[in-house]
């Protein structure tokens, strides 16, 4: 298997209505490469589960899994750890980030990259307070864990399958087995995921990709940015204590 793409899904029954699925189906099957989409239910409440089986049913090499609920970070590591390909993207449901873009990512593997991430170019439709939270948000990653890239909260990163072993399996803060009580953009997931690229000397890749603003009632700016604040300092820690050596 050459390629798994995985789709984290809480309460995604609209965007499966309006074609997210499809959309994502009619562009692999005219790739000459292998492939696979799971779709990772996250316990949802409304119908997801329900139309996720039945687009499964009449389109191979679409699976689901079902897992208990825990949030975008716990169900992304269930699903990227049960994907069978060489190299797994994770996207979101809503494709705010075209499947399409897939194909900027994929060179980069050739080059030696382990971690290849996607990167919002100007953020297109955004509104004005999500574009200065996020400015503050980079200098406060910076400052706080050293990393070094323009974005690293787009939801559209791909990583080698034995790279993203290494990584997902000393994820604390937002590890398999973490739980939340209610939707959330867990901004932290993603911090720790490249923060412990970096521990591990993991070649990662930073490449713009298009983007359109999606708005949702799971995202506040002032809400999610503290808790990335509380994250990063949560990673930080768990990095002075060595939680993330061997």
């Amino acid at each position: 298997m050459d390629l798994s793409i995985v789709i984290p899904a809480y309460n995604e029954e609209g965007n499966i209505k309006d074609g997210a699925l499809k959309a994502v189906n009619d562009y692999l099957i005219k790739k000459k490469y292998s492939w696979e989409v799971l779709i990772v239910d996250d316990a949802s409440k409304d119908e997801t589960i329900k139309l996720a089986e039945a687009f499964a049913k009449k389109h191979s090499g679409f699976r689901i899994l079902k897992e208990p609920h825990r949030g975008k970070g716990g169900t992304v590591i269930a699903g990227v750890l049960a994907a069978k390909g060489e190299i797994v993207l994770f996207t979101d449901m809503d494709q705010a980030t075209p499947i399409n873009q897939v194909e900027k990512l994929l060179p980069k593997f050739k080059d030696g990259y382990n971690v290849v991430i996607g990167s919002r170019v100007g953020r297109k439709g955004a509104p004005i307070l999500r574009k200065i939270m996020a400015y503050g948000f980079t200098l406060l990653r910076i400052i706080i864990l050293r990393l070094p890239y323009k974005d690293t909260q787009c939801g559209f990163k791909a990583l080698k399958k034995d790279a993203a072993e290494k990584v997902f399996k000393r994820m604390k803060v937002f590890g398999e087995r973490a739980k939340v009580n209610e939707a959330a953009v867990t901004a932290g997931f993603d911090l720790e995921l490249l923060y412990i690229a970096r521990k591990l000397n993991l070649k990662v890749a930073e490449v713009p990709v298009v983007w359109h603003h999606k708005g949702t009632e799971r995202v506040s700016a002032v809400k999610d940015s503290w808790e990335g604040l509380r994250d990063m300092i949560q990673v930080r820690t768990n990095a002075l204590l060595g939680k993330y050596k061997d």
